[in-house]
């Protein structure tokens, strides 16, 4: 039975992801605008997907029970074999392959560092929903790791930035003009530290990749925030909406009860149904949701 593994992004955009232990990984594009309607079977069981290598499913021995409100398509012993989770999906320290080092930008000062394979392209950049980036330089991984450190230890960057504060600051973006501005900014402050820098790191010029209108967010104005977020799919439960944005592993859906935020690996494991029009089943329930969450607030020094 296909299951689904929530959304992955390509250069050209969002897919809709599935997984069969035997036939692999189908996808089909989630496009802005188009109709997105799910329900999950009244006798459904959300297992885990086991480990995937090279488009490749090992199944769990276990074939183990996911909780409905679990946000990957796991259980612990197998995402603990699995390098996806690991940083630039790498646990080998001697990989040969190039690596670069990214500033990512997901809101006026919410910015971070972080690696990807050279390979790879955006695409990181993609499922991280970074509003935009630029590249820093491009070298061997620890050579990428290094730069990570010193970034993060000299200019206090980040290496990571939480779900809640990216959403909050989708909404509250400037232009164009300026989001590229603060990347530059960010760019020739570390550009500047080149001689704490590692020298196999060739250095990469400030140009600035913006994602807001692949994502949906140009818009002007922009969107109202959704009040409202999915909280877990369960057996005999439905969703229903029309795509207004994907941004990394959120979808916004325009539905009858109003902006509504899903975050698509709460679908990861599920065996779902995609029903027309008006064919939802006759006794399936809507999704659970709860009003949106905010942001924790920044905790303040005790000295």
């Amino acid at each position: 039975m296909w299951r689904s593994t929530g959304t992955r992004w390509r250069e050209e955009g969002a897919h809709w992801t599935w997984w069969h232990p035997s036939h692999g990984v189908r996808a089909s594009p989630l496009p802005l605008g188009s109709a997105l309607r799910l329900s999950v079977d009244g006798s459904a069981a959300r297992r885990c997907a086991g480990v995937r290598r090279a488009d490749r499913t090992i199944p769990c021995p276990d074939a183990a029970d996911l909780p409905p409100g679990a946000r990957r398509d796991q259980c612990e012993p197998c995402a603990a074999l699995d390098r996806r989770s690991s940083v630039a999906t790498d646990t080998v320290p001697d990989d040969g392959r190039p690596y670069r080092v990214y500033l990512a930008y997901f809101g006026p000062g919410l910015l971070k560092v972080g690696i990807t394979a050279a390979a790879r392209g955006r695409v990181r950049l993609l499922e991280q929903a970074a509003v935009c980036f630029a590249f820093l330089g491009e070298g061997p991984l620890m050579a990428a790791r290094r730069t990570e450190s010193v970034l993060g230890s000299a200019l206090d960057v980040p290496d990571r930035v939480r779900d809640p504060a990216k959403r909050a600051a989708r909404h509250r973006l400037p232009d164009a003009a300026a989001r590229a501005a603060e990347v530059a900014a960010l760019h020739a402050r570390a550009a500047s530290l080149r001689d704490r820098l590692p020298e196999s790191l060739a250095p990469a010029p400030p140009h600035c990749v913006d994602h807001a209108e692949v994502f949906g967010l140009a818009a002007d104005p922009p969107p109202p925030p959704p009040a409202a977020e999915v909280t877990a799919l369960v057996p005999g439960c439905a969703l229903a909406g029309t795509v207004r944005a994907v941004a990394g592993h959120d979808v916004y859906l325009d539905t009858p009860g109003g902006p509504l935020l899903f975050d698509t690996r709460l679908a990861a494991g599920w065996p779902l149904r995609r029903p027309g029009p008006g064919r939802e089943p006759a006794d399936a329930r809507a999704a659970p949701t709860a009003p949106l969450r905010s942001p924790a607030p920044p905790q303040e020094a005790l000295f």
